[in-house]
């Protein structure tokens, strides 16, 4: 069940108008899991949290119902000297992070534009919304780049063709987690002097369009032990591209083929599915860092195709991969 609403009015300008729009859905999921998961994700597909060993979840075979996808959202426009001022607060009720498994409160969009200018909480430039298929599976596939982070955007070109520069929040992850929570066991802490830098340009065609996102982030640790004789300080360039495309086609171009590819290192938080970004090595013949961490290799796809049976009837079929290198001599 779904609702959407607008509400207008004018401004003092009356040949300005200023609208609100309220819209979301109450949405319930059922299904059965023939196997089993972590309990904390029982109502979604993540490969990252299949059991490592038999019976880790206990016993496999599990009906399920979950109204944690329900959302909720409202959107303004209001015309300002400067341009139209866009506004966006949207949440939804599946946890994560310490919410993990919870049906609670979690934001996914709070952000305002106005002009070539953006601020807040937003999809980040370096995924592409538009290559998610058309599923009711609420996670999505596992190989693409997808992450709504904290920001401020430039966007000198827009429209269907566009181009956007980003500084992002550092050192964040899907999970609204950190790099840190991994590497905190160790005495270590988290050094986050720069913001991720990610951008993206994608080009119209008479078929769709073509997208190519780019993001350059720096992961530091600071070891915390000094009266060890242990020295863990270390840092690790990470990188990554995007290359994505919607190909409409069929009868007034309701179907479409959804292709996305993605590879880099130490990317892993923008992933929709990854384990952490930061891996460790030995580093042999150093006594006093004899383990040194490094951004993980990694890559990922997805193909989906989207068909429109009728305007309300759609079916989509498709897949999805992610691989990641633990050893970077491998």
């Amino acid at each position: 069940m779904s609702l959407a609403a607008v509400v207008q009015g004018q401004t003092a300008d009356s040949t300005k108008q200023r609208s609100m729009e309220v819209y979301g859905f109450a949405m319930m999921d059922m299904g059965y899991n023939a196997g089993a998961i972590d309990p904390n994700w029982f109502d979604v597909m993540r490969p990252t949290k299949l059991p490592a060993y038999k019976d880790e979840f206990g016993s496999e075979g599990n009906m399920y119902f979950s109204v944690r996808q329900s959302r909720f959202g409202v959107k303004s426009y209001t015309p300002t000297p400067l341009g139209e001022l866009y506004t966006q607060f949207e949440f939804e009720m599946f946890g994560t992070g310490v919410d993990a498994g919870q049906t609670t409160i979690r934001l996914r969009h709070a952000y305002g534009q106005i002009g070539k200018w953006g601020a807040g909480q937003y999809w980040s430039p370096f995924m592409d919304i538009d290559v998610f298929p058309n599923s009711v599976e609420y996670w999505g596939p596992c190989g693409m780049a997808f992450f709504r982070n904290v920001q401020l955007r430039y966007m000198p070109i827009q429209g269907d063709t566009k181009l956007t520069f980003a500084l992002e929040r550092p050192g964040a992850s899907a999970d609204q987690g950190s790099y840190g929570d991994v590497i905190s066991s160790a005495g270590l802490a988290p050094r986050l002097q720069v913001p991720d830098f990610s951008a993206e340009y994608r080009k119209a065609t008479k078929f769709g369009y073509v997208e190519l996102a780019g993001i350059v982030r720096n992961a530091a640790w600071v070891d915390q032990n000094s009266s060890d004789s242990l020295d863990l300080d270390g840092s690790a360039l990470c990188y990554g591209l995007n290359l994505t495309s919607n190909i409409h086609y069929g009868a007034e171009k309701k179907n479409t083929i959804r292709f996305g590819f993605v590879f880099g290192q130490g990317i892993q938080n923008y992933m929709n599915d990854a384990t952490t970004d930061i891996g460790v090595r030995a580093n042999p013949g150093n006594a006093k860092t004899p383990i040194e961490g490094y951004a993980l290799p990694m890559m990922g796809g997805s193909l989906f195709v989207d068909h429109f049976w009728t305007p309300k009837m759609s079916s989509t079929i498709g897949g999805s991969f992610i691989d990641m290198t633990l050893d970077a001599s491998s």
